[in-house]
């Protein structure tokens, strides 16, 4: 068969059903055999999107997301949505067209060097150096992005597409993960036996390994309240009684409070990041004196961000299940103050909940200040009505910014793979590629994006997509005419002097509707559960709404206080530039 032959058999044999991209021709040769295949382009507005869309599919479905772009230009925009599904543990395949073998070196039309772009962000890089060895490299990229959760980069000069060998198609090579050593698990099982307070901190792992199960029977056997690691809300069921929310920024104050009282903690599929565990709502909450038992399939994550005592270098569902069957007939000590510690949990968890109800606004100066003459709702009265309104089974994408991030203390989730974020790397314009990646994988499902206006504008020509795509998709814009994560600081730190961080005068409803989709605006509370109820309810005739949510411009906690300083200027001209 020809090289592109073998190419598009190999996607096929991996399962292969939707591809993101830009049309190319350095791939064109390849790209006319998608639709005799089974293969679904998704021509998109920009390569990031494209990224972006792959992570979300892959996050979803648990399988490979694929995205592909012409050479050079095409190719370095992917490189933000490859940063963000490296941080996402997501198994993406990137793949890259380069300039052709025999121009490569002499600065031709779109040449760039295609590999050290992505050598940092992605678990494996192959180079198709010869035609006959494309399905060889095709088949590694995509066994090794499963098997290594993370994201590959496929790169193909552009006339090795081009050729006739002899191929044997590889096909889905899975590597069965364990659940760590005997003697760590036993050591660990012994360490909960002994607990008083255990804590577990449920995280990404557990829903790469479809382990939210397997992480529910533990728990239920120790009695441990379970608190969601940042930005994987969905790792545990909300609905059940020991849940207790997530940490991180803007999470929850009664997981968070938990936790503090723990005296082991059970840290499964999680690397702990810094940026979820640092202190929240005044709370520094993390145990100090607690012993760490940390569970990871990435051996390098063990340890890396807080010491742990006992290190299990394992699958979190397998691990989970390994826990348990040391446990279940075994005498605990948490077993004599199990009704006490149930108790504090639903103590703490009532009591957040009233404070929510009654935290319609912030309530820093500058806030309740510029709420009185500003208009528009409180962004915490309509994240409350959001979360009320929210359809079962729904898929929620958030982008960077303030009021997205302050949804955290919102988001619930009963189902795993429902919540996208942009995790660590947090980039702006992630939420709606990612969450039309979703709904691509999941058509059935809900879908929707929460956006600020200022992220909106990064992201919002894939609108575009959605209407000539056919992929039905709720985003949500909270328009507070800022950047409200960034003017926080400016507020906080810069004497109130907001350089760059006012973007007045958007019409973000006109805009969708000039796109071809719908577009409604929402000025009053009472309004914003029926117009979202209708918006998610449209999806399933086709219809892609934007709903723009007209938002004061109060002002959450800023992300990392402890990351700026009191300005000092030397200079005359700049010595009234300090923050009075």
């Amino acid at each position: 068969m020809t090289s592109s032959e073998a190419f598009v058999e190999t996607l096929v044999a991996h399962g292969t059903k939707d591809v993101f991209g830009i049309v190319g021709s350095a791939f064109m040769d390849a790209l006319d055999l998608f639709e005799p295949a089974g293969i679904r382009f998704i021509p998109t507005v920009h390569e990031q999107g494209s990224a972006h869309m792959a992570d979300g599919y892959s996050r979803v479905s648990g399988q490979h997301g694929v995205c592909i772009g012409q050479n050079g230009p095409g190719v370095t925009n992917f490189v933000t949505g490859i940063a963000a599904a490296y941080w996402a543990h997501s198994p993406v395949v990137a793949i890259t067209p380069e300039t052709g073998s025999n121009s490569i070196g002499l600065g031709g039309f779109q040449e760039t060097e295609q590999l050290p772009f992505f050598e940092k962000i992605t678990k494996y890089q192959a180079h198709v150096m010869r035609a006959d060895r494309m399905a060889e490299f095709t088949g590694r990229c995509f066994n090794r992005a499963i098997n290594d959760n993370g994201p590959t980069q496929l790169n193909i000069p552009r006339d090795n597409f081009y050729g006739e060998a002899d191929y044997s198609i590889p096909g889905p090579k899975r590597i069965e993960r364990g659940p760590g050593g005997n003697e760590s698990l036993n050591a660990a099982a012994e360490l909960l036996a002994k607990a008083e307070f255990p804590v577990i901190i449920s995280g990404g792992g557990v829903i790469n390994s479809d382990g939210v199960d397997a992480a529910v029977r533990l728990a239920e056997r120790i009695g441990a309240p379970v608190v969601n690691s940042y930005l994987h809300n969905d790792s545990f069921p909300a609905s059940h009684d020991l849940w207790a929310g997530p940490l991180g920024y803007q999470g929850s104050k009664a997981g968070m409070k938990l936790l503090s009282k723990a005296d082991v903690v059970l840290a499964l599929g999680t690397r702990l990041g810094p940026f979820g565990t640092l202190p929240q709502h005044g709370i520094d909450y993390w145990p100090t004196k607690a012993k760490l038992i940390q569970v990871d399939c990435d051996e390098k994550m063990l340890g890396l961000v807080k010491p742990s005592d006992i290190d299990v270098f394992g699958d979190a569902r397998a691990a989970a299940d390994a826990l348990l069957s040391r446990l279940q007939e075994r005498d605990m000590v948490c077993d004599r103050n199990r009704d006490q510690r149930m108790a504090d949990i639903k103590r703490e968890k009532d009591a957040w909940e009233t404070e929510l109800d009654g935290w319609t606004h912030e309530r820093d100066e500058w806030s309740v200040n510029i709420a009185k003459d500003d208009g528009g709702m409180h962004p915490r009265v309509a994240l409350r009505a959001l979360e009320k309104a929210m359809p079962n089974d729904a898929m929620v994408s958030t982008d960077i910014g303030n009021i997205c991030s302050v949804s955290n203390s919102y988001l619930r989730f009963n189902k795993p793979r429902s919540f996208l974020a942009a995790m660590s790397f947090g980039n702006c314009g992630y939420a709606l590629p990612a969450v039309m990646g979703a709904k691509v994988a999941e058509p059935n499902r809900p879908a929707v994006a929460y956006v600020g206006d200022g992220a909106w504008g990064l992201s919002m020509m894939e609108t575009l997509t959605c209407v000539r795509e056919g992929i039905p998709v709720t985003p949500v814009v909270f328009n507070n005419r800022q950047w409200g994560a960034e003017k926080k600081n400016q507020v906080d730190f810069y004497g109130r002097r907001f350089t760059g961080s006012n973007i007045e005068g958007s019409d973000w409803t006109a805009i969708a509707r000039s796109m071809g989709a719908e577009g409604v605006r929402v000025e009053r509370p009472e309004d914003l559960s029926e117009a979202f109820e209708k918006a998610c309810d449209a999806q399933k005739n086709g219809k892609t709404t934007v709903v723009e949510v007209m938002v004061s411009r109060e002002l959450g906690d800023p992300f990392r206080r402890d990351a700026l300083k009191e300005p000092v200027r030397h200079l005359d001209k700049y010595k009234k530039y300090v923050n009075k």
